[in-house]
């Protein structure tokens, strides 16, 4: 059971005794009164057992199933409840404006826009866009009502039924931690979390500050536990253990202080993998106990603090960090508060009094010797229909999120290279991959005439390329637009290319299946799906080693192929000295333009393929074939030297070494470019670009040296104007449903005015510079 029956013994109908001092301490920390009287003459206190204080509660509890039914609804502080459920609440209004979406809902769904969607179910659809915001509102009215405990059933269900309608609307969207806000949601709505700090509870007397039932803590406990303990299972994965799933995370500027006494590889193996494996496994424990529980919040928090700035996952981090309290003693908001200043108690949760009786509890028989008619003394209970289906609840609701995880050999049309849709597994980061190469190509069913569309058109995502199910989906979504530009009856083929924790690129998904007509069902396996070649794993050792030979503007690329296909690649002329060396199997490389074939073997190296051309690649082999591509991106590497010269001129000109008078398109260089509407005045585009990438730096080096006050400031600005758009918006959408539309000028002028921004506000350094075609890897 868990740890919050501490001390509820006594609070659940007690001993007959005077309780002990180490007794009175545990029935506070517990957060329950001790009903006792004096001790009987020659009466010795109650000694506590083992179990009683490892776990707070005794063997015989679970004698039963009555016993255990009195268990779960023994009689708890609802203080950290309360608590939790306010924070709760709190983030998930914050939530709703940024990741659910409500500050760029019409970017978001695009309304009468022809676009490609991935429900989970076909037949859910976006409502129109007005309505869209009305659903959105309504989650976060039901996510405010959460926080302040008003009307608190009422809102659970207006937040969870439009949360997990808008969540199902969209599986290109699921992650770990969005399915974790509805599951904690759902939980909420059975639970009695507004007993305590609640407008309910200060409209309703038999409400306030009552006890509620320990299956309440012991669900949600039991959540967060599962979401360490599966996460930490997940990354028992030989990927994850050998370091191969985040070695990117390394480079973070917060594993800095690691850097100092540990080389950068065993930062990613050690405190990236290791560290990470270690704490999902241990922090549910570690938690849960009293000895360990001071170590456990402060590994936890730190980790959580991290995450919030490694990764875009919203409310996530903060979320993690509101449940750590819930594994304390239930009491523990009132021991907090009751320090701060009693002018602040208006706006604090209360330090008293102690709660009162709930029939949502069951309280035992009074022991003999204890007065019966005491003040505050609950009568007892018996466990009624509402406390069995407690605990039933609790029972099956644990198993259900125990088995979930592991349930992928029930829905195996969802399985890829990695099993079932991402978000409800808990292997969160444990996969990570790259996409090199992807190629969509219809042929018309009518004439056969053969063309190429771009990957992504009609979709906002790109997640559909990692999974069979979005990838079906996407196929017949397309084939019902392309009937609006001549092309009949489409026939559908993907060429995907990937790699999964720094394998090779290989194909996922068979290039010669028309995926349109191609069968797929949630129960059984995809046959389109390639499988994932894990025999070539070890080769991963031997790339650190080549790209370890290679010098800073030279690059390659891993690739393995299946006997019988080929890959048919164009270099771009910007390449330079592109070649081509196979590893394993054997290849023949085709030329197109010049109709010429060359066979290679292990070894074999083709020194120069024709820039700006077409060649194909077959795998000839019984086996599958592993080459390498090398090449040097050389227009990239003559802007490099141009950037270098500049620079160089640029600190003689600020120094004053430099004699030579200046050209006029260099004069720039002396000004430089205030803003972006100064652009126009440099002619010489190389400079232009130089100019652009120095200012962009300046401006992010600002940022990074802001004082704490500055960085303050910037993030409360931004966030007000992005909070500032999403109400607006919203206020547009609902007057449009109350009383129409106004004419299409005055909604022009009212989109503008929500659409203002913050003010000197300026594009990021990496979306300034991917504008310039050819340089989005700076």
């Amino acid at each position: 059971m868990e740890a919050e029956v501490r001390g509820a013994t006594a609070a659940a109908g007690g001993s007959s005794v005077q309780p002990s001092k180490r007794q009175r301490k545990a029935a506070a920390r517990g957060g329950e009164r001790t009903r006792g009287t004096t001790l009987a003459p020659g009466t010795k206190p109650a000694a506590e057992s083992w179990m009683k204080r490892i776990f707070g509660f005794e063997k015989e509890d679970l004698s039963s199933w009555e016993r255990l039914v009195c268990l779960l609804n023994r009689p708890t502080d609802p203080a950290s409840l309360g608590v939790f459920r306010f924070l709760f609440g709190l983030l998930m209004a914050l939530d709703v404006t940024q990741e659910r979406g409500l500050s760029h809902l019409d970017y978001k769904y695009l309304d009468g826009a022809p676009l490609c969607r991935f429900p989970l179910f076909n037949f859910l659809e976006p409502l129109p866009m007005d309505w869209m915001y009305f659903v959105y509102l309504v989650m976060f009215l039901g996510a405010i009502g959460i926080m302040l405990g008003f009307f608190y059933r009422f809102s659970c269900l207006m937040f969870i039924s439009t949360y997990w309608y808008v969540f199902f609307l969209d599986k290109t969207a699921w992650n770990n931690h969005s399915y974790l806000y509805g599951l904690i949601g759902f939980q909420l709505t059975l639970m009695d979390a507004n007993r305590y700090w609640s407008i309910d509870g200060l409209r309703n007397p038999k409400k306030r500050n009552a006890h509620v039932p320990l299956w309440n803590y012991t669900v949600v406990r039991a959540q967060i536990f599962i979401v360490y303990f599966i996460a930490g299972v997940k990354k028992l994965d030989a990927d994850w253990v050998e370091g191969y799933s985040m070695q990117y995370l390394a480079h973070h500027w917060l594993f800095d202080p690691f850097k100092l006494i540990l080389p950068v590889e065993l930062v990613s193996l050690l405190v990236v993998h290791g560290g990470g494996l270690v704490l999902d496994l241990t922090a549910g424990y570690l938690l849960f106990f009293d000895a360990t529980r001071p170590v456990a919040m402060v590994f936890v928090s730190y980790f959580h603090c991290m995450n919030s700035q490694l990764f875009s996952i919203g409310m996530f981090a903060y979320t993690m960090l509101a449940t750590s309290p819930l594994f304390c003693y239930p009491d523990w908001p009132r021991r907090f508060f009751r320090h701060f200043p009693a002018c602040l108690g208006v706006f604090l949760p209360p330090a008293a009094p102690l709660p009162q009786p709930s029939t949502s509890c069951v309280y035992p028989p009074t022991p003999p010797g204890d007065p019966k008619d005491s003040p505050g003394t609950p009568k007892p209970t018996k466990p009624g229909r509402r406390h069995t289906l407690g605990a039933l609840f609790t029972f099956l609701y644990v198993a259900e999120q125990l088995f979930l995880p592991y349930s992928h050999f029930i829905t195996q049309g969802y399985n890829n290279w990695t099993n079932g849709l991402y978000g409800y597994s808990w292997d969160m980061m444990v996969h990570s991959r790259s996409h090199q190469h992807v190629k969509i190509t219809y042929r018309d069913g009518k004439t056969g005439d053969i063309g190429y569309l771009n990957p992504g058109v009609f979709t906002q995502s790109r997640r559909w390329k990692d999974h069979g199910d979005m990838l079906k989906q996407y196929a017949t979504c397309l084939s019902r637009h392309l009937p609006r530009y001549n092309i009949t009856d489409p026939e559908i083929y993907f060429d995907i290319w990937v790699s999964i924790n720094e394998r090779f690129q290989q194909r996922i998904f068979d290039p010669r299946v028309d995926i349109v007509k191609a069968e797929w069902s949630p129960f059984r396996p995809n046959p389109w799906l390639m499988p994932l070649l894990v025999d070539l794993s070890p080769w991963r050792v031997k790339f650190s080693e080549i790209e370890g030979t290679l010098d800073n503007q030279t690059e390659v690329v891993f690739i393995a192929d299946f006997p019988g296909l080929h890959l048919e690649n164009y270099v771009s002329g910007d390449l330079g000295n592109t070649s081509v060396q196979v590893l394993q199997g054997q290849v023949n490389v085709e030329i197109v333009e010049e109709k010429v074939n060359y066979t290679l073997h292990p070894g074999d190296k083709m020194k120069q393929l024709p820039g700006g051309a077409y060649h194909k690649v077959y795998t000839v082999s019984e086996g599958p074939s592993c080459y390498m591509y090398i090449y040097v991106n050389t227009t990239e590497a003559a802007l490099q030297r141009n950037f270098t010269h500049l620079l160089e001129l640029q600190e003689k000109i600020r120094n004053g070494t430099e004699t030579e008078p200046l050209p006029p398109e260099l004069q720039p260089l002396i000004t430089g470019l205030e803003d972006d509407d100064s652009e126009g005045n440099v002619s010489d585009p190389v400079l232009r670009v130089f100019l652009r990438r120095q200012r962009r730096m300046k401006e992010r080096k600002e940022r990074r040296e802001a004082s704490l006050p500055q960085r303050i400031e910037r993030f409360v600005v931004k966030k007000y104007y992005m909070l500032r758009r999403g109400f607006l918006m919203t206020a547009i959408a609902m007057r449009n449903l109350a009383v129409g539309p106004p004419p299409l000028e005055q909604l022009t002028q009212e989109v503008a005015y929500a659409n203002m921004k913050e003010p000197d506000s300026k594009a990021s350094l990496d979306d300034s510079l991917q504008a310039e075609v050819g340089h989005g890897e700076l």
